[in-house]
């Protein structure tokens, strides 16, 4: 299976670059690993059921666990073999030109799928299901103008039923106490916990629902016939859609009895059989009618698993190889007639019989195993579909009732089934004026289709082949042992009468399809699913907007009130609760730590009487650098590093910011000046007897504990925050880092798109006189100091990241240092247009989170995401997978400071063109005119 895996992983990262360089013949290329990859899946299948694990997520208990059964090698046979030829028919179907981003989206679709069908862990059925998803919708809203609705709304169905999946997948979990899906499924629960069943049924079947467009969510699969032909076929067609119907067919054995199961899948089952029967019946496009056909064809796979006999599942198995097989076909073959003859409206085709022989031979047989004609795979499909149902249980009258429902929908296939061939093949040609005359595809065209279309009639006419298929997929389905004989002719039974029946009915349907479409075409349902789905979504939208305006405002105090009022109802409640804290004052304070108290409280004061915002800053200023001095005082080196560093930094980007702001604070009336004094006090009050309260309560938490004694020995480092931010908690330090570097993207992009605002109020008028009025000279010093302090800061930089590990520093400090060096070259600049620093800042913060995650990566080589790895010393530097963790903290933060000083500190960001050229020509003149000195 892994090689399996490796394969299809390795075609995903080489597609964007073939699809770049080798253009569209890159389809040929990649079908071939998704072939080797099927024939490696049938041989890993010759041992037997194989299973094998790797540890994903162990705090968590989830693994890549993989499990190759008969069922997942039914269906990973159908992702890989039809992959592989859509691939090869993509390769004559696009246009010559690069697609990269075709071809990847593609084959990472194919993996996920693999994944899905291998999984056995509910958490990575969920990922690869929901990859699925992401994958079906940017395919979708790539392929033409005017799919984005249509992306978008497939993407809020199949989500809805991600969203059940990942509800039932976590009570499962709890209900089991696994997430191991083969445990799941072998556990006592599902016959002792009626709720459990009964919940867990109804979650999955809305979860397969929307993924296999079942009724009510069936509307997204037309619509997102917007996509390009190889999409609608893989995706729609063969693939994606048969994710659905995996899901029931895994789920059958535990829940195939269950009253509610039953009634779900075979209620909305015929319904949506119905329902794409009618759909395709009134349907000019070709491709439309494929997909109301598609509908209607899983409608019937939904009912038949939802019977819920052995026989019901080995016959949904059959039908569900057989579907795959002429439905691709049918799809492609719709996409080489709407290539060669430049439409797909059985209006405007006719009479392609002669002039495209080949596709209207391939396009019979595709559709007569549709029609469930024999020899054809399709026919047996259908045979076992009729016999199932007529075995069904309940009282003596339900399996011939349904018996007779299918038989009326099969009647409804075979009309539809002429209707694709007669409708482009049928009649005389039509030569209209200025119309593209049809001629037949080359062979590397339809050659590709020519496999699905024949496999029908060699699988039809040897079924026996599939023998041991379908009976380990039928065994794994069902719960039971099953022994599987496949053939054409079972003797005159009531299934072969009904299908005698269908036949005749639908050849007199086809006779009558004038008068049947007069009667169909005015039909119309009065409720469209696409405009529920639109309607939910834009009071969705609606209802967040009138929420959010409750909420919304650009005064900071409404947003700081909050969390500091819950602060004090705290306090209160513990204080009125009468709770024993046992407040103690430690007695080991010195002069030093009384000092900086008072020098703090100071810097307070000032702060709070400050008149204008220069001042606040540097009082604020004043306070951060006291308080970095008391860390220091109290031995937390890397804490006051930190804060020193974020200290420099946030005065460089405030002062930046200043001259956009007022020059002073606006006067507020005492009376409103009373309430935040007042909760202010509280505050204080509050955080103060609750550092006393705990203070000196333990010595030492049995966490912290475990990191000092136990942290140099599992991590390789001696310097303990820094192994708790890169080794025990790496992951939520990943988290963080990748917010940062979305908010650094995030300010870009504002401040690209939206023009800042001029200065509140007016600039103070220079004397060109003073020494100070020309910038060029008067940063003479700065800049002197900066040649040499700059390259050691860059040292300094290198060197805190490298003794990170061991001693005070890491990525993060590092960062912060180079950044302080950085902002001094942007301070030494006469101006912002020369201070922007040439570097690719989004490259930088792109590159450190894929380096961070890369190093988690690197942890599967000990067993799990993120776990410390150590390769040795290069003198007294350790190389670990820390370091490499430390190095895309490093990068991204650096990428994130340089976002703040080109974008904050340009005053000719969001201007117009002309205005840029304009000052920038002032500027150029100001120099020129400047005195030298």
């Amino acid at each position: 299976m892994l090689p399996s895996l490796a394969l299809v992983a390795a075609a995903t990262i080489a597609s964007p670059f073939l699809g770049r360089y080798v253009g569209r013949n890159s389809g040929w290329i990649l079908a071939v690993p998704l072939a080797a990859a099927a024939g490696l899946l049938v041989a890993a299948a010759g041992d037997g059921v194989v299973e094998t694990s790797i540890d994903w997520l162990p705090t968590l208990g989830a693994a890549l666990s993989l499990r190759l059964d008969g069922l997942a090698l039914l269906f990973g046979l159908l992702v890989l073999g039809i992959g592989a030829v859509v691939l090869a028919y993509s390769a004559r179907y696009l246009k010559p030109r690069r697609h990269g981003d075709f071809f990847g989206l593609m084959t990472l679709f194919a993996l996920a799928m693999l994944v899905l069908v291998l999984s056995d862990d509910v958490v990575v059925l969920f990922v690869a299901w929901e990859a699925t998803t992401l994958c079906s919708f940017f395919l979708i809203g790539r392929s033409a103008t005017g799919t984005r609705e249509p992306a978008v709304r497939t993407l809020l169905v199949t989500a809805f039923g991600g969203l059940a999946l990942l509800s039932a997948a976590v009570v499962m979990a709890v209900g089991t106490g696994t997430t191991r899906l083969s445990e799941i499924l072998a556990d006592d629960i599902w016959a002792t916990d009626s709720t459990f069943t009964t919940v867990v049924a109804v979650l999955l079947a809305i979860a397969a629902f929307t993924k296999s467009a079942q009724f009510p969510f069936q509307s997204w699969l037309p619509d997102s016939m917007v996509a390009i032909t190889p999409v609608s076929t893989y995706l729609h067609a063969a693939a994606m859609v048969k994710a659905g119907i995996y899901l029931l067919f895994r789920f059958s054995p535990v829940l195939g009895e269950v009253p509610v199961w039953q009634g779900m899948l075979v209620g909305a089952g015929l319904i949506t059989a119905a329902l794409g029967a009618v759909g395709a019946l009134r349907r000019h496009d070709l491709k439309e009618l494929l997909a109301y056909s598609t509908v209607s064809q899983l409608g019937f796979l939904v009912a038949m698993i939802g019977v819920g006999t052995p026989d019901a599942i080995e016959a949904a198995l059959v039908h569900t190889l057989a579907h795959a097989l002429f439905k691709s076909a049918l799809f492609m073959l719709v996409g080489v007639i709407d290539v060669q003859a430049g439409t797909r409206d059985i209006r405007r085709l006719g009479g392609l019989r002669r002039r495209m022989p080949v596709t209207a031979t391939l396009t019979v047989l595709a559709a007569s195993s549709m029609a469930g004609i024999p020899p054809l795979l399709g026919f047996l499909s259908k045979e076992g579909l009729l016999e199932a149902f007529w075995d069904a249980p309940g009282a003596p009258w339900v399996g011939p009732a349904f018996a007779v429902t299918i038989a009326v929908l099969a009647v409804m296939t075979f009309g539809y089934s002429a209707r694709i061939v007669l409708g482009a093949f049928g009649g005389p040609a039509r030569d209209d004026a200025g119309a593209v005359v049809p001629r037949e595809a080359p062979a590397t065209f339809w050659g590709p289709v020519a496999l699905p279309a024949l496999a029908g009639v060699v699988l039809g006419l040897t079924p026996f082949v599939l023998d041991g298929l379908f009976a380990d997929a039928a065994t794994a389905a069902a719960g039971v042992e099953m022994d599987t004989h496949l053939a054409l002719w079972h003797g005159v039974n009531p299934a072969l009468v009904l299908s005698v029946i269908i036949l005749v009915l639908g050849i007199v349907l086809v006779l009558a399809r004038a008068r049947v479409d007069r009667v169909l075409q005015p039909l119309d349902s009065p409720i469209s699913g696409l405009a529920v789905v639109d309607a939910l979504r834009g009071g969705l939208i609606a209802g967040g907007k009138r929420i959010g305006h409750l909420t919304q405002t650009f005064d900071p105090r409404r947003h700081l009130v909050m969390p500091v009022v819950v602060l004090v109802a705290i306090a209160a409640v513990v204080a009125a609760s009468g709770l024993d804290l046992d407040p103690r004052i430690p007695g080991d304070s010195t002069a030093l730590d009384w000092g900086l108290l008072a020098f703090v409280s100071v810097g307070v004061v000032c702060v709070i009487v400050a008149r204008t915002r220069m001042a606040a800053v540097v009082t604020i200023g004043v306070v951060g650098f006291a308080v970095t001095s008391w860390f220091f005082a109290l031995g937390a080196a890397d804490v006051a590093l930190t804060q020193l560093l974020v200290e420099i930094l946030t005065l460089v980007v405030m002062v930046l910011l200043l001259r956009r702001l007022p020059w002073s604070f606006r006067q507020r009336r005492r009376g409103n000046r009373i309430a935040p004094g007042l909760l202010a006090v509280g505050a204080g009050v509050a955080t103060t007897a609750a550092v006393l309260a705990f203070t000196g309560r333990r010595e030492m938490s049995a966490a912290g504990e475990y990191y000092v004694t136990q942290g140099p020995a599992e991590t390789g480092g001696a310097n303990v925050v820094n192994t708790i931010l890169v080794d025990f908690r790496a992951l939520d330090t990943l988290g963080e880092l990748t917010v940062l570097g979305m908010a650094g993207i995030a300010i870009m992009v504002l401040l690209r798109s939206r023009r800042a605002l001029e200065p509140r109020e007016p600039e103070p008028v220079i004397d060109t006189e003073l020494p100070i009025s020309e910038p060029r000279s008067n940063t003479v010093f700065i800049q002197t100091i900066a040649r040499f302090v700059g390259p050691l800061t860059v040292v300094l930089s290198v060197f805190a990241l490298l003794r990170g590990h061991q001693e005070p520093g890491g990525g993060f400090i590092a960062a912060l240092i180079g950044g302080a060096g950085l902002a001094l070259a942007y301070l030494a600049a006469p101006s912002d247009e020369e201070a922007r620093l040439k570097v690719p800042h989004v490259v930088m913060i792109a590159a450190g989170i894929a380096i961070a995650a890369g190093a988690g990566f690197l942890g599967y080589a000990e067993g799990s995401f993120l776990a410390p790895i150590h390769w040795g010393y290069v003198g007294p530097v350790g190389i670990t997978s820390a370091l490499v963790f430390d190095i895309g903290v490093y990068l991204a933060v650096i990428g994130v400071v340089l976002v703040a000083l080109n974008y904050l500190g340009s005053h000719l960001l969001g201007l117009p063109p002309e205005r840029i050229v304009q000052d920038k020509r002032m500027r150029g003149r100001n120099r020129e005119e400047a005195p030298r000195s």
